[in-house]
């Protein structure tokens, strides 16, 4: 299973006969399907428009997201521009990172899309990945 974080436009409503207004929000969210953390990790922009449909659970503790358990992810609408100062994916070797301007910790995952962990910051990483190889023996 995987995880990653997200923010981004998401519309939260009925099936209304007037679809509801997007808002920015951010949530945690799992997906056991590899193309769906494929998709999100090459094919979504910041900004594009995605419906995301699966298990809303509340979160462990107060302050933190709510995780949504993905069983599908469709895109409404795309971005008009990617801008790639905003987020930037980078190869570790067999490791992907996602530095993003606004948060310290980045995300790391397999070049599969499996989660390895969040890094505290970018000089974490390395670390974080030999803890990997060393539980799981390498890319798992």
């Amino acid at each position: 299973m995987s995880h990653f974080l997200i923010g981004g436009r998401v519309v939260v409503g009925s099936r209304a006969a007037k679809p509801p207004e997007p808002r920015t929000t951010a949530a945690s969210l799992r997906a056991t399907d590899p193309r769906i953390v494929h998709e999100l990790l090459t094919a979504i922009q910041p900004g594009d428009l995605l419906r995301a449909t699966g298990t809303l659970v509340q979160p462990s503790a107060p302050g933190e997201p709510a995780r949504l358990v993905v069983d599908a992810l469709e895109v409404l609408d795309t971005a008009l521009v990617p801008v790639l100062r905003d987020m930037v994916l980078d190869r570790y070797g067999d490791y992907v990172v996602i530095f993003d301007p606004d948060r310290d910790q980045v995300p790391v995952f397999t070049a599969y899309g499996a989660w390895v962990g969040l890094a505290d910051n970018p000089d974490a990483i390395a670390h974080l990945i030999d803890i990997h190889e060393r539980v799981n023996g390498g890319d798992s």
